[in-house]
């Protein structure tokens, strides 16, 4: 049997939910994901509040493969991200030796105060293991099966790409489209037919409107290529009997 690997994401931060901040690193996260046979089943954003993350870490990550969490690692009164994976792991947050020489070093080279609001970014779980942070050198952290990288998009997708080369990956989905000219109403039943019939694979479809018409794109996903052809072939005949008879 192909094995699958899951994984899913909490996105933390009160600026996010209030719409202050568009959130950019949920799309990035999917496409690698897809790019390398993860599957990310669920995306969860979460206020910066202790209970609720801490909620929401240990909820997912006893469902999942891997979980990767973004925002709250800064320097900030309210980046609490660090504490609250902490409390959910049980274990003490506490300045983390080598990301405070890391720091100390790297403000000391720009001429700047390691101010008490600096110190905390070096602060992480007890037993944490680094994600480098080429980009700002405040590093990210893992714990278990649980990956805490900064909000910043670029800080993300270059701790992301430290954190890929890590992880287990599973048996990547192949997918087939099927451009279709009629409207969900139309193909509904005979669509759940031929999902009914091909449990193997996932059946999607997409309803979108141009020119003053409503089409509908098929997608058919499987981790195997004769149970995707199979499938897309049915609803290839499908959508062709629909156009002849004149639907």
């Amino acid at each position: 049997m192909a094995e699958i690997v899951t994984a899913a994401m909490v996105v933390i931060g009160d600026e996010i939910l209030s719409g202050r901040t568009k959130d950019r690193n949920i799309g990035h996260l999917a496409d690698i994901m897809t790019a390398i046979g993860i599957d990310l089943k669920e995306v969860r954003i979460v206020p910066d509040e202790e209970d609720e993350i801490v909620a929401a870490i240990n909820t997912l990550r006893a469902r999942y493969t891997y979980i990767f969490t973004t925002g709250g690692i800064g320097p900030t009164h309210d980046d609490i991200t660090a504490d609250a994976v902490a409390k959910a792991f049980g274990v003490p947050c506490e300045y983390d030796a080598k990301a405070y020489a890391m720091l100390a070093e790297n403000y000391a080279q720009r001429a700047m105060d390691f101010t008490d609001a600096r110190k905390r970014m070096a602060r992480m779980p007890r037993g944490a293991e680094h994600i480098d942070n080429p980009v700002s050198i405040a590093p990210g952290f893992r714990i278990g099966n649980v990956h805490v990288m900064a909000g910043v998009p670029a800080i993300f997708q270059a701790m992301l790409d430290n954190v890929v080369p890590t992880l287990k990956t599973g048996t990547k989905l192949l997918s087939a489209t099927v451009q279709c000219p009629f409207g969900e109403g139309t193909i509904g039943g005979p669509l759940a037919e031929i999902q009914k019939a091909h449990p193997d694979t996932i059946i999607g479809s997409y309803p979108k409107y141009l020119d003053g018409k409503f089409w509908t794109e098929l997608v058919v996903r499987a981790r195997d290529a004769a149970a995707l052809e199979a499938a897309r072939a049915k609803v290839e005949a499908m959508v062709a009997g629909l156009v002849k008879a004149g639907q």
